[in-house]
């Protein structure tokens, strides 16, 4: 089961990190269909957040058709975003691991890899697109 966690430096709201955070774990294989999302008050109660925020999230992904609410049952997975390259993730996340290793020794903060990532995937995106 997913866990969430919210990052105030991120920039997003916390209905658009719960979002977001289902859409990842959809896309990572990490979530699959029929798998249950955290009830609403066990996400209210984990981050200190408002129902209301929960429900938000959990509304655009069932709008998005990802997942679908059962009154008093709870809400499932009914969609994946998981692509055909998801075999290919393990290997993938062993090199980041690698790197993120090499970062940290090379004495980079969390802030400092994320900005590093960041800017670097940016470039990577644009030169992709020119």
């Amino acid at each position: 089961m997913i866990e969430f966690h919210l990052d105030p430096r991120s920039g997003l709201s916390p209905y658009q990190q719960v979002v977001q955070q289902v859409r990842h774990a959809l896309r990572l294989g990490l979530l699959r269909e029929g798998d249950q999302l955290p009830k609403v008050k066990d996400v209210v109660a984990l981050l200190a957040i408002n129902p209301n925020t929960v429900l938000k999230a959990y509304r655009e992904l069932e709008h998005d058709g990802l997942v679908s609410a059962r009154p008093g049952v709870g809400t499932f997975v009914t969609a994946t975003l998981a692509g055909p390259s998801l075999a290919a993730h393990g290997a993938l996340r062993q090199d980041l691991r690698r790197w993120l290793a090499k970062a940290r020794k090379a004495g980079l903060d969390d802030e400092s890899i994320e900005a590093l990532f960041q800017t670097t995937f940016r470039a990577a995106a644009g030169e992709e697109i020119a």
